[in-house]
C-alpha cells in the first residue's frame, strides 16, 4: 500500500515540492536583505524620531511582495483540499478500480489509513513549511504594517505561523469526505472548495475573538489612532475619523472602537466620523494654523477629555491563540477521518 500510494502521489508531490523549493529559495535569498534595511532604517529613524514615517514608508515599498507571500499560504490548504483529497476516494470510484483493489487482501480500512497517513502527513508538512518561511521572512513588514494588515489582524494571521498545518490537514480530509460522499470529483471539489471558504471566513469572525477574553482601554486623542481631522470654523467643531489602532500595543488587533466625549458618552464608533467642540477662532485647532500643528489640535482634543475606547487582543495573544485554532482545526480533521472510516466500511460500494 505504501509504495502503491507512493506511485500514485509522487506526480503531485513533486509538483508540489519544486513550488516549495522556488518560494523558499527566493525567500531565503531576500530575507537577510530586508531584515537589514529594517533595522538600518530603524536605527537611523530613531535618532531623529521618525520612525512613524519610516514604517509607512518600508511599508509601502514591499507591499506587493507582502500580498503575495501571504496569498500563497492562505491558498495552500484550499488547493491540498481540493486537488489531493477531493480526488483520492471519486479516483479510485469513477475509474472503477475501487472494485478491484478494495476486494483484495488489504481491507478498505487499511487503504485508506495509508492514503490518509502518507498523503495528510505530506499535505501538513507542505502547509508548514510554507508558513513558516514566510513568518520568518514577513517579521520585518509585519512590524511595519498597517493596523489592518498586522499579525494579529484575520487575514495575515492565517498566513503565518503553524495554523496553515491545521489548515491544511483540515482541507485534505474534507476533501476526502466530501469526495466519498458526492462520489464525483468536480462537484466534490466544488463543494470542498465552499465549504472550505465558509468555514475559513467564519472561524475569524465568530470563534477566533471568543479564544480568549478581549482586553478594553481607553486611550488618548493622538496621531496614532486618528485617520485625519477636518476643522469647520462655521461652526467650531472639529471632525474625527479613529483608524483600527491601538496605540501602544503595535500589532494588536482592534474588535471595535469608539470615540467618547468627556462625559464618556460614545458619539462615533467604526466607519464613522466624530463631531467634537472645539476653539477655532484661536490655538492650534485654527483653520489658519494649518496641518502642521495637527499633533497640537488632537493634543487640545484630548486635553479636553475626549478618548479612544478600543476592545482589542494584544500581539502577546498570537501564538496561544496559534495554538488553540491548529488545535480546533486537528479536533475537526479528526471528526472527519472518523467519518471517512465509518463511510468507507459501511456506505460506500
Amino acid at each position: 500500500m505504501i509504495w502503491l500510494t507512493w506511485r500514485q502521489f509522487r506526480g503531485s508531490a513533486a509538483m508540489t515540492a519544486a513550488a516549495l523549493v522556488v518560494l523558499a529559495t527566493v525567500l531565503t535569498l531576500t530575507g537577510p536583505d530586508l531584515a537589514s534595511r529594517y533595522a538600518a532604517g530603524i536605527t537611523a529613524c530613531t535618532r531623529d524620531d521618525t520612525c512613524a514615517r519610516f514604517y509607512d514608508r518600508f511599508f509601502d515599498d514591499h507591499q506587493l511582495s507582502f500580498m503575495a507571500v501571504t496569498l500563497v499560504v492562505l491558498v495552500l490548504p484550499a488547493l491540498i483540499g481540493l486537488f489531493w483529497g477531493a480526488s483520492l476516494v471519486t479516483r479510485e470510484l469513477e475509474a472503477g478500480t475501487h472494485l478491484l483493489v478494495w476486494n483484495q487482501s488489504v481491507t478498505r480500512g487499511r487503504w485508506l489509513a495509508v492514503k490518509l497517513g502518507l498523503i495528510g502527513l505530506a499535505a501538513v508538512i507542505a502547509a508548514g513549511a510554507c508558513g513558516l518561511v514566510v513568518t520568518w521572512w514577513s517579521d520585518p513588514l509585519d512590524r511595519s504594517a498597517v493596523p489592518e494588515l498586522a499579525m494579529m489582524a484575520p487575514l495575515v494571521f492565517g498566513a503565518r505561523g503553524i495554523a496553515p498545518m491545521g489548515y491544511a490537514a483540515f482541507a485534505f480530509v474534507l476533501g476526502v469526505t466530501v469526495g466519498m460522499l458526492v462520489r464525483r470529483t468536480l462537484p466534490a471539489m466544488a463543494l470542498t472548495l465552499a465549504v472550505f471558504a465558509v468555514i475559513q471566513l467564519a472561524v475569524p469572525l465568530l470563534v477566533r475573538p471568543h479564544l480568549m477574553p478581549p482586553v478594553t482601554g481607553t486611550f488618548e486623542i493622538s496621531e496614532a489612532n486618528t485617520d485625519g481631522i477636518g476643522i469647520s470654523g462655521e461652526t467650531g467643531s472639529a471632525h474625527i475619523m479613529l483608524r483600527a489602532a491601538v496605540p501602544g500595543h503595535t500589532g494588536a488587533w482592534a474588535l471595535s472602537h469608539e470615540l467618547l466625549d468627556p462625559s464618556g458618552r460614545t458619539i462615533a464608533g467604526i466607519g464613522q466620523e466624530g463631531t467634537v467642540k472645539i476653539s477655532t477662532t484661536s490655538g492650534p485647532c485654527a483653520p489658519m494654523a494649518g496641518p502642521p500643528k495637527m499633533g497640537a489640535c488632537l493634543a487640545e482634543i484630548s486635553g479636553l477629555g475626549y478618548r479612544q475606547r478600543v476592545t482589542y487582543h494584544p500581539l502577546e495573544r498570537f501564538w496561544p491563540f496559534q495554538w488553540i485554532e491548529t488545535g480546533i482545526y486537528a479536533l475537526l480533521t479528526a471528526v472527519l477521518t472518523w467519518l471517512s472510516f465509518r463511510w468507507i466500511r459501511r456506505r460506500l460500494s
